[in-house]
C-alpha cells in the first residue's frame, strides 16, 4: 500500500499556530484550579468589567437576549445594516458612513478577510516585530513571504521594501509592546504606502481603551491603500462574543463585504454589537471613558511595583497591557508564566513573539485589588524558586564534597565576597533559609512587593570555614536531606548561637 499524503496545500502541511493568551480551561485541567479561582492577566480587557455592570450604561443583557430569541428562527439578514450604521456612528468621524463597514466575527476573522483576498503565494508583507501573531500565521496560511522590521523604526521602512510589498500591518497600539502611534505619524506612514501601492492595514483592537483621538479610521475611509480594523471584544469585556469591523474605501468595503462569509455574524453577537455601538457618545461614551483613566491611574502604578522587583524591568503605559523586562530575573520567561500558573494567575509568556525570546512577559492591567494579587503572587513564585533552587544547590554541594572536600572560596564569582574577604562559598545558597532566627544577624525587612521578606544580608555565618566543615559532616551522612538539615541546624548551628 502506498504511503499516505494528506491532501493539502504543501505549505499548510507543517503550519505552527499562533499562541494566545486566555488559557483558563487548559489550566484549570493543568492544575486542578477551579476556572474561577484563576486571575487572567494574560489576555487583556476592559478593567471595569462589563457594561452591563456598569451604572448609566443603559444596556440590559436579558433585552438583548430577548430581542435574539426573536431571531434564533431565521437565517440572520446578511447585509447587517443596523450593526454598519452603528459601527460608523461609533468611530465617531463624520466620514465614515455604513458604507464603509464591514462586519467581522472578531479581528482573527477580518484579517484573514482582508489577506486571502490580497496575497498570493509568494507575496511579501511586512510584519514589525515584536506585533500580534495572527497577522503572520493568516499570512502564511496564503503562502506569503514575512518580512519582520524593528517595530521601532517601522515608520522608517525602506522605500524598496514598501514596493515590494502587498500589505504593510501596523498594531496601533501595538501588542506586545503597548507602543502608541500619533495619528500624524500614521498618516506619514499611510501616504508613503499609498506612492508605493502597499495597503497599510491598521489593527486598532485597543485603541477605544488608550486614546481613540488618534484613530485613522477617517483615512481609509477615503483610501484604498488605508485599511482600519476595530475589535469590541476587548473595549467592552465580551471576548466569548466574536465581534468587530473594518473600516475601508466605499470600493473596497463592498467588494470585501462581497467576498466575506455569508452570516459571519450570528443573532446574538449582531445585537449585542450594535446594541454596544449605539451606547450614546460611541467610543467617548462615559464607560469608555472611565476605563481609559483607570488604566492610566492603576497601569503607573502596577509599572511602579513591578520595577521594584529586583530583575524586572516594565514598558510604558499607554493601554492596558504593560510588556516587562524580565532578563534581569533568576527565571526566563517559560520558567516563570508556569509557575504563576501552577498559583491560579496567568500571565503572557512572550517567548512566541518574533525576537523577544524569553526575557519578556505581558501583564494585563487589572482593578486594583487584582494588580495587588498578582505582585504578591509574583512574590510567593520567586520564594519559592529560591527555595527549590536552594534545595538543588545543596545537593549539588553535596556530592561536590564528597568528592573534593569544600568548594572554599569563588573569586572569580562576580558578587566575591558578598560577605567578608576570604569567606568559605560552598553554600552560596544557606541551607537553613529562611531560618528567621535573629541571632544570626538576619531580620524580616519590607520587601518591594509590600510584604515581609527575611533578609540574610548580615549574616555570615555559613561562610566560615570551621561552621562549614561541621554542617557538611552533618549533611553527607545517610538519610533523608530535609532531616539532616534540621540536625545540622540542632548540632551546629544552635551552640554556635548560643556560645555568641
Amino acid at each position: 500500500m502506498s504511503e499516505q499524503t494528506i491532501p493539502l496545500k504543501e505549505h499548510l502541511v507543517n503550519l505552527k499556530s499562533c499562541r494566545h493568551g486566555g488559557l483558563i480551561q487548559e489550566t484549570s485541567e493543568k492544575y486542578g484550579i477551579p476556572e474561577t479561582d484563576i486571575l487572567d492577566f494574560s489576555a487583556n480587557y476592559n478593567p471595569l468589567g462589563s457594561p452591563f455592570e456598569y451604572p448609566g450604561s443603559g444596556l440590559s443583557l436579558e433585552a438583548i437576549l430577548q430581542k435574539t430569541l426573536l431571531k434564533l428562527r431565521e437565517y440572520p439578514d446578511n447585509r447587517y445594516l443596523e450593526f454598519r450604521k452603528a459601527a460608523a456612528q461609533f468611530v465617531g468621524k463624520t466620514e465614515v458612513t455604513a458604507e464603509n463597514i464591514i462586519p467581522g466575527n472578531g479581528s482573527t476573522e477580518i484579517v484573514r478577510l482582508v489577506v486571502e483576498c490580497m496575497v498570493e503565494k509568494g507575496d511579501e508583507v511586512i510584519l514589525p516585530a515584536p506585533t500580534f501573531g495572527e497577522y503572520e500565521m493568516q499570512c502564511r496560511v496564503m503562502g506569503a513571504k514575512p518580512i519582520h522590521p524593528d517595530v521601532e523604526t517601522i515608520e522608517a521602512v525602506p522605500d524598496e521594501m514598501l514596493e515590494r510589498a502587498k500589505i504593510l500591518f501596523l498594531c496601533n497600539p501595538n501588542n506586545p509592546t503597548g507602543k502608541l502611534l500619533s495619528r500624524e505619524r500614521v498618516e506619514k506612514l499611510a501616504k508613503r504606502c499609498e506612492a508605493h501601492k502597499t495597503l497599510l492595514y491598521v489593527d486598532e483592537a485597543f485603541i477605544d481603551l488608550s486614546d481613540p483621538a488618534q484613530t485613522v479610521a477617517d483615512l481609509a475611509a477615503k483610501s484604498n491603500y488605508v485599511f482600519v480594523m476595530r475589535s469590541l471584544t476587548k473595549a467592552f469585556y465580551m471576548p466569548g462574543v466574536r465581534m468587530g469591523f473594518g473600516i475601508a474605501s466605499p470600493e473596497m468595503a463592498k467588494a470585501l463585504d462581497t467576498a466575506r462569509l455569508s452570516w459571519n455574524l450570528g443573532a446574538f453577537a449582531n445585537a449585542m454589537g450594535t446594541a454596544f455601538m449605539e451606547i450614546e457618545g460611541g467610543s467617548d461614551n462615559p464607560y469608555l471613558r472611565e476605563a481609559r483613566a483607570l488604566i492610566l491611574e492603576e497601569g503607573q502604578k502596577l509599572k511602579a511595583r513591578l520595577d521594584h522587583i529586583r530583575g524586572f524591568e516594565a514598558g510604558e503605559v499607554n493601554v492596558n497591557y504593560i510588556l516587562v523586562n524580565i532578563s534581569g530575573c533568576m527565571m526566563d520567561s517559560v520558567e516563570l508564566t508556569e509557575r504563576l500558573a501552577s498559583h491560579g494567575v496567568l500571565v503572557r509568556d512572550c517567548s512566541s513573539f518574533p525576537v523577544l525570546g524569553k526575557a519578556y512577559i505581558r501583564v494585563a492591567v487589572r482593578p486594583p485589588e487584582e494588580n495587588e494579587r498578582l505582585i504578591a503572587a509574583i512574590g510567593d513564585v520567586i520564594t519559592e524558586w529560591g527555595r527549590d533552587r536552594s534545595k538543588e544547590e545543596l545537593q549539588h554541594v553535596i556530592e561536590k564534597a564528597s568528592e573534593e572536600g569544600t568548594t572554599g572560596g569563588r573569586t572569580t564569582c562576580e558578587y566575591y565576597p558578598c560577605h567578608f574577604e576570604g569567606q568559605d562559598c560552598t553554600f552560596c545558597f544557606c541551607p537553613f533559609y529562611p531560618c528567621e532566627d535573629e541571632r544570626t544577624d538576619g531580620k524580616w525587612i519590607k520587601s518591594s512587593r509590600g510584604g515581609q521578606v527575611w533578609s540574610c544580608v548580615d549574616c555570615y555565618h555559613v561562610h566560615q570555614k570551621e561552621i562549614v566543615r561541621q554542617v557538611l559532616d552533618c549533611l553527607m551522612q545517610d538519610g533523608d536531606t530535609d532531616e539532616l538539615v534540621k540536625l545540622a541546624w540542632k548540632k551546629v548551628m544552635e551552640p554556635f548561637l548560643e556560645g555568641k
